[in-house]
């Protein structure tokens, strides 16, 4: 298997970086947000008549952004049980923490990875949340 990771089946990267990389029995994801994979879009965001985003549904953009990882992780071999270490970033603790949570319990259940979870005030593109992920996997 390559050191690096790169698949169709989550969205292309944002910069200029992979989906992931091994190093030894480590895979390290770069940061995966909601968009989808092949348009971009994000699900969930909400725009007014002149295209500014005014709302958006963080259950949506959950469910996306886990289903990416999950494709990441695929891609490299790995399963969601292999993750040892998740960092997620909302842009809005406060607001969004209980669904996000929940629907974290429900998507990684039996997944006995470590979780920091960190408000921030912005994320590169307009989306709500973003996991940054750390896997063991075999040699």
């Amino acid at each position: 298997m390559s050191d690096v990771v790169r698949t169709e089946q989550a969205p292309a990267p944002v910069g200029a970086y992979p989906h992931a990389r091994r190093v030894g029995n480590l895979l390290l994801l770069s940061g995966v947000g909601p968009r989808m994979p092949g348009s971009n879009a994000i699900p969930g965001n909400i725009h007014d008549d002149a295209g500014k985003l005014i709302g958006y549904d963080i259950e949506a953009q959950c469910r996306q952004v886990f289903a990416n990882v999950r494709a990441v992780l695929e891609a490299s071999g790995a399963r969601l049980e292999n993750l040892v270490d998740v960092t997620v970033f909302l842009t809005d603790m406060a607001r969004d923490f209980p669904a996000y949570n929940k629907l974290y319990a429900e998507y990684f259940a039996g997944v006995d990875a470590c979780r920091t979870t960190v408000g921030i005030t912005a994320l590169p593109t307009p989306i709500a949340i973003e996991l940054k992920c750390v896997a063991a996997i075999q040699e």
